[in-house]
């Protein structure tokens, strides 16, 4: 169905004479009676009685005149969901308690203004997917994982490098220890039930392990962070990896411990991804808030004394 036909029988039924919604469309009464016509034929109905008064709608067109209205709103809100200066900036950054959704918030801190739709994606190629097919605008991810090289049209850049600690219970073995070297916990179960094969993370990880001796555990129902908290408090024999700037509120009684490791820092590097036809404002602006706060470096590694994976895209 032809759009400018119902703007034309709506703006008609509206005015109540073709003349002045003709001069409301900017065009001439012949062309508001022939778009009319046009509708009529297409509808096989009569949409309009003329009268000493102007345009009255028939019984058809009181009918039809509140689903036009709706189809020219639904029109409207199809065009401005790809007008990128109307639509907000859609944002994958993986969980809402990790470093990518502060970065965010960081953001949103600085720039009120921009209008944000944070959304929570699985891995990296459905980021990327996403990036893409235009679901979303940017991804906050670990680039580039083995076997999974970005695409020519998305870029990335390194934003930040998150250094992990260990997390403990009160009874485990490294509970009162300041530090802990990374070597040194070839020795002890970090129980890690998050890790799904396939993605990103658990490349990540799975060099970690190969290259430093560790034994990470991936076993049993990922319950989320609290169940997570829980048996580690509980149970002296395992620990955790956390990333430094995971908001995470345990009950006091927990006890648990956040202990830097260190010689080297395994931190966890994050990008952001976006297309780079991506014209939209927000984006600009969310790079450009990134390039003032971004911790990563142009090189190979991360900074001197911290660890990555060689398939970490530098920049």
């Amino acid at each position: 169905m032809d759009l400018d036909t119902v703007r034309t029988f709506v703006a008609a039924a509206d005015a109540g004479r073709f003349q002045e919604a003709a001069a409301e469309l900017s065009v001439t009464p012949q062309a508001v009676s022939k778009r009319i016509a046009a509708l009529e034929c297409r509808l096989g109905v009569r949409l309009f009685t003329r009268t000493p008064r102007g345009a009255e709608l028939t019984i058809d067109g009181q009918a039809f005149l509140p689903h036009a209205r709706e189809l020219l709103k639904v029109a409207d809100r199809a065009v401005a969901s790809v007008r990128t200066d109307r639509r907000p900036l859609r944002v994958d950054v993986i969980n809402s308690r990790g470093a990518a959704s502060g970065l965010l918030r960081g953001f949103h801190r600085t720039h009120p203004d921009v209008d944000l739709d944070v959304v929570m994606l699985f891995d990296v190629d459905t980021a990327v997917a996403a990036i893409r097919s235009g679901t979303i605008d940017a991804s906050f991810r670990a680039v580039a994982a083995p076997g999974r090289a970005l695409p020519e049209d998305i870029a990335s850049v390194r934003v930040l490098d998150e250094p992990l600690q260990l997390l403990t219970g009160p009874a485990h073995a490294l509970a009162a220890a300041r530090s802990v070297r990374l070597a040194e916990l070839a020795g002890h179960r970090i129980w890690m039930p998050g890790i799904v094969p396939g993605t990103e993370w658990a490349a990540y990880y799975a060099d970690l392990v190969a290259e430093f001796g560790l034994t990470i555990e991936a076993t049993g129902p990922n319950f989320g962070s609290d169940a997570l908290l829980d048996t580690i408090a509980d149970t002296p024999a395992l620990a955790t990896f956390m990333s430094e700037q995971t908001r995470l509120v345990w009950p006091a009684g927990h006890g648990l411990r956040r202990i830097p490791v260190t010689d080297p820092t395994p931190v966890y590097p994050h990008s952001l991804l976006w297309h780079r036809d991506n014209p939209h404002p927000g984006l600009t602006a969310l790079r450009a808030h990134l390039a003032t706060t971004a911790t990563a470096t142009a090189t190979g590694h991360a900074v001197p004394g911290t660890w990555v994976p060689d398939w970490v895209l530098p920049n």
